[in-house]
């Protein structure tokens, strides 16, 4: 009967072009037209689309879209909804390390780091006697050296911009001032992980390792903004990001906070079409065309094979059912209309949800994809 009623789906689903900008919108559109954020259903659609298609990519044959790890969701309180947008670069809440770096870089180097510019210390307690006040002076300037060793690396690569996950010590700041380098530190990794796919660059873990291909040069513009009371960090006009931050704002956090969830029911049915291109009718047609059709194969079966044919099909008819109910329409009468549009080759007929009248999904426009509806019946019979 599964099998069955996975080629039923497969015959009454039709392709969807995933370059065609209104027939995805309209499909993402009917997975927010119910939540809070239908309002700017128009807007939500769009970031949800746009955050999608810049995180796809293809490797070798396969399609990647990871919506969790490249496509950051921000959410800024005070500012309206519609203010709401996709960067084509990646956003931090962070402020340059010394006031007086500078905060604006048109095409900037960028260096990405995952060691700390400070002075190394011993691991374990070490104890160092001094005979001579000229050895204590000699040990303070070891220090020195040590950090303006690790500059000059940086220096060597002529970066203009610096971000790395631990600290930046005083005196680095320093160096890094004098060649005219911004620096930002304590950045998340997975904030790190992101600008590396979004600039090009390579996370580097030793400063000995720093060589040139390591720097990031595909970031159009560095700048540092101010919104609301905190400074945020862009890098933005990336040639190709594969990764990005969705800038979300709104009146309140618990307002950002629901419009954050729907923006991801959205982004996840972009991301199942993107693998899928495939869409099956909604509104209880496809449950009710697969109902119709296992009905019709169980008289073919001889014996007591028919039986769990027969109760797959009963079982199916729940979904148009509820939908019908939960608009206070008459269950059996609406029911016995839909079996007879699809007996009869229909199978784009459903249930209108707010009047409980049948219609066609063609007009109607709700469609869902494929691989939603395979994955719930394959579940169900499991």
């Amino acid at each position: 009967a599964l099998e069955d009623a996975i080629k039923t789906i497969d015959e009454i689903s039709k392709p969807v072009n995933i370059e065609d900008q209104k027939e995805m919108l309209n499909l993402i559109k009917s997975s927010i037209g119910t939540k809070f954020a239908s309002r700017w259903s128009d807007l939500m659609c769009q970031l949800a689309l746009d955050a999608v298609r810049t995180v796809a990519r293809e490797e070798n044959g396969k399609r990647e879209v990871d919506i969790k790890r490249y496509a950051r969701v921000e959410k800024v309180p005070g500012g309206e909804i519609e203010e709401s947008k996709v960067l084509d670069g990646i956003m931090l809440n962070k402020d340059v390390t010394h006031a007086s770096m500078r905060r604006r870089i048109e095409n900037p180097r960028i260096v990405l780091l995952d060691c700390p510019l400070e002075y190394k210390k011993g691991e374990s307690q070490t104890a160092a006697e001094i005979v001579d006040e000229n050895h204590w002076n000699r040990l303070l300037q070891i220090e020195e050296e040590q950090i303006k060793d690790m500059c000059d690396r940086i220096i060597s690569v002529k970066p203009d911009l610096v971000f790395t996950e631990k600290g930046v010590s005083d005196l680095a700041q320093h160096y890094l001032l004098k060649a005219n380098i911004s620096a930002i530190r304590r950045v998340r990794k997975t904030d790190n992980n992101r600008i590396a796919r979004a600039v090009g660059a390579t996370i580097v873990n030793q400063l000995d390792d720093l060589k040139e291909d390591d720097v990031g040069t595909e970031c159009g513009l560095f700048v540092v903004d101010k919104i609301g009371d905190e400074y945020f960090t862009f890098l933005t006009k990336c040639k190709n990001p594969k990764a990005c931050t969705i800038l979300l704002r709104g009146p309140s956090k618990d307002i950002l906070n629901e419009v954050d969830r729907n923006l991801q029911d959205a982004m996840c049915v972009a991301r199942n079409v993107f693998f899928n291109p495939l869409l099956a009718p909604g509104g209880g047609a496809t449950e009710m065309a697969i109902s119709v059709k296992l009905s019709e194969k169980s008289k073919t079966l001889e014996g007591v094979e028919q039986w769990p044919y027969k109760s797959v099909a009963d079982a199916l008819e729940v979904i148009p059912r509820t939908l019908v109910q939960n608009c206070g329409g008459n269950a059996i009468k609406t029911l016995t209309q839909l079996r007879a549009k699809h007996a009869t080759g229909n199978h784009s007929w459903g249930i209108d949800g707010l009047a409980g009248s049948i219609v066609d999904m063609n007009d109607y426009g709700i469609w869902e994809p494929h691989a939603v509806k395979v994955q719930t019946i394959k579940t169900a019979i499991e």
